[in-house]
Protein backbone atom coordinates (compact mmCIF):
# COMPACT_ATOMS: atom_id res chain seq x y z
CA UNK A 1 0.00 0.00 0.00
CA UNK A 2 2.84 2.43 -0.33
CA UNK A 3 2.43 2.92 -3.64
CA UNK A 4 -1.35 3.59 -3.07
CA UNK A 5 -0.38 6.44 -0.14
CA UNK A 6 2.08 7.64 -2.31
CA UNK A 7 -0.12 8.52 -5.29
CA UNK A 8 -3.11 9.59 -2.66
CA UNK A 9 -0.71 11.75 -0.84
CA UNK A 10 0.65 13.55 -4.19
CA UNK A 11 -3.24 13.43 -5.69
CA UNK A 12 -4.26 15.25 -2.12
CA UNK A 13 -0.90 18.03 -2.57
CA UNK A 14 -1.95 18.86 -6.00
CA UNK A 15 -5.34 19.07 -4.98
CA UNK A 16 -4.94 21.61 -1.78
CA UNK A 17 -2.42 23.31 -4.21
CA UNK A 18 -5.53 24.50 -6.93
CA UNK A 19 -7.74 24.69 -4.12
CA UNK A 20 -5.94 26.95 -2.40
CA UNK A 21 -4.88 29.31 -5.74
CA UNK A 22 -8.74 28.95 -7.07
CA UNK A 23 -9.92 30.36 -3.70
CA UNK A 24 -6.72 32.80 -3.30
CA UNK A 25 -6.66 31.73 0.45
CA UNK A 26 -3.57 32.10 2.07
CA UNK A 27 -1.44 29.94 3.77
CA UNK A 28 0.99 29.79 6.60
CA UNK A 29 4.16 30.64 4.65
CA UNK A 30 2.03 33.95 3.50
CA UNK A 31 1.05 34.91 6.69
CA UNK A 32 4.61 34.73 8.07
CA UNK A 33 6.35 37.76 7.41
CA UNK A 34 2.49 39.78 7.29
CA UNK A 35 3.35 42.74 9.28
CA UNK A 36 7.16 43.33 7.59
CA UNK A 37 5.00 43.29 4.26
CA UNK A 38 1.95 45.09 5.69
CA UNK A 39 4.86 48.25 7.03
CA UNK A 40 6.74 47.56 3.98
CA UNK A 41 3.18 48.75 1.78
CA UNK A 42 2.64 50.95 4.43
CA UNK A 43 5.85 53.10 3.88
CA UNK A 44 5.75 53.16 0.51
CA UNK A 45 2.44 54.56 0.73
CA UNK A 46 3.71 57.64 2.22
CA UNK A 47 6.19 57.87 -0.50
CA UNK A 48 3.41 57.59 -3.21
CA UNK A 49 1.47 60.30 -1.10
CA UNK A 50 4.77 62.79 -0.97
CA UNK A 51 5.38 62.19 -4.50
CA UNK A 52 1.73 63.08 -5.30
CA UNK A 53 1.40 66.02 -3.25
CA UNK A 54 4.65 67.70 -5.13
CA UNK A 55 3.36 66.83 -8.34
CA UNK A 56 0.63 68.51 -8.15
CA UNK A 57 2.02 71.40 -7.05
CA UNK A 58 4.33 71.21 -9.97
CA UNK A 59 0.84 70.74 -11.65
CA UNK A 60 -0.51 73.68 -10.34
CA UNK A 61 2.61 76.06 -11.20
CA UNK A 62 2.90 74.99 -14.34
CA UNK A 63 -0.87 75.61 -15.15
CA UNK A 64 -0.46 78.90 -13.41
CA UNK A 65 2.60 79.55 -15.95
CA UNK A 66 0.15 78.74 -18.73
CA UNK A 67 -2.44 80.78 -17.43
CA UNK A 68 0.32 84.06 -17.35
CA UNK A 69 2.01 83.33 -20.94
CA UNK A 70 -1.71 83.07 -22.22
CA UNK A 71 -2.72 86.47 -21.15
CA UNK A 72 0.80 87.76 -22.13
CA UNK A 73 0.02 86.69 -26.15
CA UNK A 74 -3.31 88.24 -25.96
Amino acid sequence: MVGMDSYMNTYLDRRMKLLIQDWDLATQNDLGNFEERLQTIEETTKQIQSFENSAEITLDNLEHRLLSLKEARR
